[in-house]
């Protein structure tokens, strides 16, 4: 019975599937599978969007939502009426092509990276063995849509969102990139699916999960803050910045366009949720032993849930970066910490079982941290910060 909760959805499908011809099984199945992505991940961003404005509400001592529906729960639902009867207004001179295409490519990528992504057991799309490679290559296409919205816009705000977004990507890409590094090097697989398998495993009740780990620890924070940079959320939103640009490379998005813009920001941070979930935190393996008759694709969307709460938090929390501040925590701080992480990681491997390497390989990591943080604090090029406020 605890299997077949399990297996639910996979179960589901085959008996679908059971009743078509055996040529039409594989296609339809496809179909199945992307259909419901489409339609999964949109209503979390739904429901994400009413989280997050209770949640940054009350950080806010404010109550946020609370007129449509009860508690303000069918928000998301007027939002997008509103969004679909809202009229699209495109600048004369825009590149009307161009301006139409930027949200679709961008919605279209950000969707690609769930492919590959293991959401419960058996529950893969494609299970790929260059998985994590296929991952980044569609990520990294998000950089061309934002692009294309900047500068087909003809509008000197957008021009400079889409500028900073790209600096801002590309810099924190490298680091994104780098923590993952550490994974393949000690599962020898670029396969999301042999990486949550090499985290199934259990002692004394606790998960061999990589973060438990002093290069996996230190893999999973730079992991999240290069994360948070990529899906431009605060405090690493300069693209959008509101006070600076109106409202970045979209300022001239109105409708249901703007609505996809919207749309792709949440879904990417589903996206690199489930994937740092996926390297780090075992994916859909349970965090002990005796809860492992918990369905696998719960504990999937439970770290989800977790993840995107800490993104709520962090939002309400954190002021936002300076440009320069942001382009030198990437190149100057973040980007050594990962190369200092892989030397590490390797030391790890090679120096076989025992407590002395988890004394030298933590000790070389807080001392990288300690010296580079000091470091670049005495420079000024990122550290505490003086608020002046007019009297």
């Amino acid at each position: 019975m605890i299997d077949r909760l399990d297996q639910i959805f996979v179960l589901l499908k085959h008996w679908i599937l059971g009743y078509l011809p055996g040529g039409w099984q594989t296609p339809v199945g496809v179909i199945l599978s992307v259909v419901c992505i489409i339609g999964l991940y949109p209503a979390l961003f739904a429901l994400t969007t009413v989280l997050e404005r209770k949640g940054v509400g009350r950080i806010q001592n404010r109550l946020g939502p609370n007129r449509v529906g009860p508690y303000g729960i069918l928000q998301p639902i007027a939002d997008g009426i509103k969004s679909l009867t809202k009229e699209d207004i495109v600048p004369t001179s825009a590149d009307g092509v161009v301006h139409f295409l930027a949200p679709i490519v961008l919605v279209i990528t950000v969707f690609m990276g769930f492919a590959v992504l293991p959401m419960g057991r058996n529950m893969v799309l494609v299970d790929m063995d260059v998985g994590l490679l296929f991952y980044y290559a569609m990520g990294a296409s998000s950089e061309l849509s934002v692009f294309m919205a900047g500068w087909s816009s003809r509008n000197k705000y957008s021009l400079l969102g889409a500028m900073r977004a790209v600096a801002q990507m590309i810099s924190y890409e490298v680091a994104l990139l780098l923590s993952s590094v550490v994974i393949v090097m000690m599962t020898g697989s670029l396969s999301l699916v042999k990486i949550v398998e090499a985290q199934n495993h259990y002692s004394y009740g606790f998960p061999h999960w990589f973060i438990f780990t002093p290069w996996g620890f230190a893999a999973f924070l730079m992991y999240a803050i290069a994360g948070t940079a990529e899906t431009n959320r605060s405090p690493f939103d300069l693209p959008e910045g509101e006070s600076e640009l109106v409202a970045g490379y979209h300022t001239e998005y109105s409708g249901f366009k703007f609505a996809l813009f919207f749309l792709g920001e949440y879904v990417a941070m589903f996206s690199i949720s489930g994937l740092g979930s996926t390297l780090f935190l075992g994916g859909w393996t349970a965090p002990l032993a005796v809860l492992q008759w918990v369905p696998s694709w719960i504990w999937f969307f439970g770290k989800l849930f977790v993840s995107m709460c800490v993104f709520i938090w962090l939002r309400g929390t954190l002021p936002r970066f300076r440009q320069d501040q942001l382009m030198n925590f990437a190149w100057k701080f973040v980007l050594p910490m990962c190369l200092v992480n892989l030397f590490v990681a390797g030391l790890w491997r090679f120096m076989g079982e025992g407590w002395l390497r988890w004394v030298v390989c933590s000790a070389l990591l807080v001392l990288s941290y300690v010296v580079m943080g000091s470091a670049e604090m005495r420079r000024k090029h990122f550290g505490p910060r003086t608020y002046r406020y007019a009297e």
